[in-house]
């Protein structure tokens, strides 16, 4: 028996708001439409919350990815005899290529020991507007967080070296010569100086210490910036993509990817900085969930049922109602066969709406997100032991360049333990991202990363002795996989909003942290209420939720 037929009736049948999908994009829009008064429906087909955002038990994600990369059908639905045409929905493949890999039985048999982000690697830089938002609108309360001990950049040999992410790290770090440090000190205090002008206005005498870099250096390729201000190759490079996360070659200008502009890097190097020592039990930049990055969309989903937000899971929307004289969307029809009733409605990425609509043009007749010509390769291991001595979770980047000749796309990696709660005691949970074109250049960039960081069990030895003995008799300091799996995910940037009344959210991009997703969020909200404050707030004190975060 179909489990959405034992559902009771939906009470109200008629909502301001619709939403399908509990990713963190919907789930934060759900949180402040109901902050702001708005009648709110939030449905998901799935058992849990999160969608492209969850974190799941091992077996559980290999089994939603998997179910993620084929399409399916609409189901076909009589018209309504109350003046509306039923559309059929479906889902989109957002995944391909999965390729898994298992060297050992231990991981799958303590799969329920695993919190799995399909968002990784992702974390919470200290001063990011995301925080400020988890302070603002008080999620805080749902979720526990714990600082990332510190940033590595590859040589693409195995090397891993520090990030100088302060002053005193710099004066510390010992693989850094004398003028290399010099260098960068004198950088760091010239960013210092233009950012304290501008805050000033730029009015009056400046000193030496607050002079305002020039608007043409600040419209020039921030790589030339660099390279003007004396920095060494290498500095130049932890600059770029481990500081200022540039996802592309910046040096190459015929690669024809987007070159990062100075103004735009030193705006990335300001969050940065202000991020280093914002909470005192989180002296780095860095702050990850507890239980790993699925904890964000419930807890905004919790905060939304506080404020009167309805929640259905396992439940499927079959089709929209759409209305025969107008040809706009009045609603959804629930795999329940119950109709609901709304003039906006919010749809996660993966689901897409057949054809024809009522008095549509062409270019509407298929409603799918826009894509970009972008991939992203992702990939998951597991091991038993860290990828740098003494340190639990860390994030680590490969430069373009720095594994092949040909590679264009900076390598995003985070490394997690235990003690944040996403994995069995005694592993280790590594993620790794890149920007890709296609399948094939997406897993040539992950293949060579995962080969510099791990090492394959021997053939005809056991994967579950990964002990240090079995390393040091090959003579290989990496640590060797028990568990890997690699896949690409679609790129969907830019929401889509085909009618008036109906918009797609963005599938999770490329970037480390959630700046620019949460500024797509935000410009939906404006999209759907323009005029309305994005989460009023509340009479609790932002400095009393901020104490709640650092304890």
């Amino acid at each position: 028996m179909d489990e959405t037929a034992s559902y009771p009736p939906i009470e109200p049948s008629n909502f301001d708001l619709i939403v399908v999908g509990t990713g963190l994009p919907e789930a934060i829009l759900a949180a402040a439409a109901s902050a702001a008064g708005k009648s709110v429906l939030h449905l998901d087909p799935n058992p849990s919350y999160g969608s492209h955002y969850a974190s799941l038990p091992l077996q559980e994600f290999t089994s939603y990815i998997e179910s993620q990369s084929s399409d399916s059908s609409p189901i076909s639905r009589p018209d309504t005899d109350s003046g509306y045409t039923r559309v059929g929905i479906a889902t989109r493949p957002m995944y391909s290529s999965v390729e898994i890999t298992s060297y050992s039985a231990e991981p799958l048999e303590q799969s329920r020991k695993f919190n799995i982000d399909l968002s990784g690697p992702r974390v919470l830089m200290c001063a990011d507007a995301m925080i400020d938002l988890i302070l603002k609108s008080e999620v805080n309360q749902y979720m526990e967080f714990k600082g990332i001990d510190g940033s590595f950049i590859s040589d693409g040999e195995g090397n891993l070296e520090n990030v100088p992410d302060s002053r005193s790290a710099i004066f510390k770090d010992r693989k850094l010569s004398f003028t290399e440090k010099n260098q960068l000190m004198r950088f760091f205090k010239l960013v210092q100086g233009h950012l304290e002008a501008a805050a000033g206005g730029g009015g009056g005498e400046q000193s030496s210490e607050s002079r305002s870099i020039s608007e043409q250096d600040l419209e020039s390729p921030f790589s030339e910036f660099l390279s003007k201000m004396g920095l060494s190759p290498k500095l130049k490079s932890i600059v770029l993509y481990a500081i200022a996360m540039a996802d592309y070659d910046q040096e190459n200008r015929d690669v024809g990817k987007s070159v990062l502009k100075t103004k735009d890097g030193i705006n990335r190097l300001a969050l940065y900085h202000s991020s280093v020592g914002r909470f005192p039990n989180a002296p780095g930049a860095m702050i990850y969930p507890i239980y790993g990055q699925g904890e964000l969309p419930q807890a905004f989903c919790r905060r939304a049922a506080v404020k009167g937000c309805i929640y259905v899971l396992r439940m499927p929307v079959n089709s929209l109602l759409m209305d025969k004289a107008s040809g706009s969307c009045k609603g959804v029809c629930l795999a329940s066969e119950q109709e609901l009733f709304s003039h906006k409605l919010i749809l996660a990425p993966s689901f897409a709406v057949q054809s024809p609509f009522p008095h549509s043009s062409p270019d509407t007749r298929d409603f799918r997100l826009r894509n970009t010509t972008e991939k992203l390769a992702r990939s998951i291991c597991i091991s038993k032991h860290s990828l740098k001595l003494d340190v639990a979770n860390c994030l680590i980047f490969f430069p373009p360049r720095s594994l092949f000749p040909e590679q264009v796309a900076a390598i995003h990696v985070l490394q997690l333990s235990s003690n944040v709660a996403v994995c069995p005691s005694g592993m280790f949970l590594t993620y790794l991202s890149a920007i890709c074109e296609d399948d094939d250049q997406g897993k040539k960039l992950l293949h060579a990363a995962i080969n510099v960081l791990f090492q394959a069990p021997v053939s005809g030895s056991s994967a579950n002795n990964n002990s240090a003995e079995n390393q040091s008799e090959t003579g290989d300091a990496r640590p060797a996989l028990l568990w890997s799996v690699l896949y690409t995910q679609e790129l969907a940037k830019q929401f889509q909003d085909v009618l008036d009344n109906i918009i797609c959210t963005p599938m999770p991009d490329g970037s480390p942290y959630y700046h620019d997703l949460l500024g797509a969020t935000e410009k939906i909200f404006q999209e759907l209420y323009s005029g309305e404050e994005f989460f009023p707030k509340s009479t609790s004190s932002e400095e009393g939720a901020g104490q709640e975060l650092e304890d």
